[in-house]
């Protein structure tokens, strides 16, 4: 099988997850890039923020649509990640390729955590907006994103909704916006890298992504949501473990 055609098949895969979940696909881009295409470490995580961006203006575009986006409160909680993202992102040049292996090991498998939970409904008891809380949370998101290359919507829709109040179908709407500003920050301080990318597979990875995240959503319609997230929570958590055990031997 040509690179191509694990290209093409990887963005589709990573498009039908999010279109059906809403998130969590972005944490199989890495994996995807390093084991099937052959990209290192750091070329994965920058290769991973381009296709975070794309795939995340498509999406948000379609919640906007919706009217599923808080731009004003989207924004602020935005903002508070612009820096850490950005330095994140710098930093990321100079960190050992084993230990962004292990990290990131660690977050796939948090996200699989997360996803086999009951998701977050909890709200502030006064009905009020924290803004220490949210400015903390938009800037552990942003370091995220800038140091490993995932979207991290499996932390800032639950985020949006314990700290900001928002319905959950605003919040999957305004993370969109969260994470596209992030991952467009971190881009920022690895030009160097993105132009010395692959981009004869980054290119079709990308144009199966989003038009797997159509179908996604047409699965996510047919199928429980809890009943998808728990196999790819599954899928995510063996591939953590392969990944933890392949940066560790």
């Amino acid at each position: 099988m040509t690179a191509l055609t694990l290209a093409l098949i990887a963005g589709a895969v990573v498009g039908l997850v999010l279109g059906a979940l809403g998130g969590g696909g972005s944490v199989l881009a890495v994996p995807a890039l390093i084991y099937l295409l052959g990209f290192t470490p750091a070329a994965a995580t920058t290769a991973s923020l381009i296709i975070v961006t794309a795939t995340s203006l498509t999406a948000l575009y379609a919640h906007a649509c919706a009217g599923h986006v808080r731009w004003k409160p989207g924004a602020a909680f935005a903002a508070a990640g612009i820096l850490p993202a950005a330095a994140a992102g710098a930093a990321a040049a100079h960190v050992p390729q084993t230990v962004l292996t292990v990290a990131f090991a660690a977050i796939a498998a948090l996200s699989a955590i997360k996803m086999l939970q009951p998701a977050a409904t909890a709200r502030p008891k006064d009905g009020g907006v924290r803004p220490g809380k949210a400015a903390g949370a938009g800037a552990a998101l942003g370091t995220l994103t800038g140091l490993l290359g995932v979207g991290g919507g499996f932390l800032a829709v639950p985020a949006l909704v314990t700290v900001l109040s928002f319905e959950m179908d605003v919040a999957i709407g305004t993370s969109l916006l969260v994470i596209t500003v992030n991952s467009l920050s971190s881009l920022a301080t690895r030009s160097g890298t993105a132009a010395s990318l692959d981009w004869a597979l980054i290119g079709p990875f990308i144009a199966t992504a989003i038009l797997g995240t159509g179908y996604g959503k047409r699965i996510a319609a047919k199928v429980s949501a809890t009943h998808l997230q728990r196999i790819f929570a599954m899928v995510l958590l063996a591939v953590a473990a392969f990944m933890l055990a392949d940066a560790l031997t």
